[in-house]
């Protein structure tokens, strides 16, 4: 349960309140960045070390994603307070995470674990957790601005599109699996 790469995502999950507040108290943006770097950076290290370590756990599963997610919705969230990105960008993100999640339970019913992370679902997390830091870097300056902000609008786009996409699918397999249970 403690291992290196589970410690890497409790501390990413640990820096959540500081990062929302870097954003919403001080409006310290550039260090709001950093944290945010930080988090990722730590994504991909817990990955690599769980391999190489052979320290992939049940709990390293739920604990990695749930960080992605909390830095998306939180960031989305902070977003829109500040006027970055349009509260429907976050009820469409927070919408779809809502949905697979309600899945898993009715999959557990239906006798099966949850379902494996596909690809599009992977691509539309990456691109979202890098259009965030893009679009926070846009707020520096106006000369930030007009190379960041379309660049950062872009992969928030494509993200979007990609992580409601998989989520259709996740919720389509669901369905799928729940009219056929496994027997015991």
């Amino acid at each position: 349960m403690l291992t290196v790469p589970n410690l890497l995502s409790i501390l990413r999950l640990a820096g959540v309140p500081l990062f929302l507040w870097l954003l919403l108290g001080p409006r310290e943006d550039v260090w709001a960045v950093v944290v945010l770097a930080l988090a990722a950076i730590s994504d991909w290290l817990d990955g690599k070390l769980a391999r190489w370590l052979d320290q992939t756990s049940r709990l390293g599963t739920l604990l990695d994603p749930a960080a992605d997610r909390l830095y998306i919705l939180a960031t989305a969230f902070a977003f829109v307070v500040r006027d970055i990105l349009p509260w429907w960008f976050v009820a469409l993100v927070f919408l779809r995470d809502l949905a697979v999640t309600l899945c898993l339970p009715l999959l557990k019913r239906a006798g099966y674990d949850a379902p494996d992370v596909i690809y599009l679902g992977k691509a539309g997390t990456f691109c979202l957790l890098y259009a965030l830091p893009i679009l926070l870097l846009a707020q520096i300056g106006p000369g930030v601005a007009m190379i960041a902000g379309p660049i950062g609008y872009g992969f928030a786009g494509w993200g979007l599109l990609m992580h409601v996409w998989s989520g259709a699918l996740y919720v389509f397999q669901c369905v799928q699996a729940a009219r056929h249970p496994v027997r015991r």
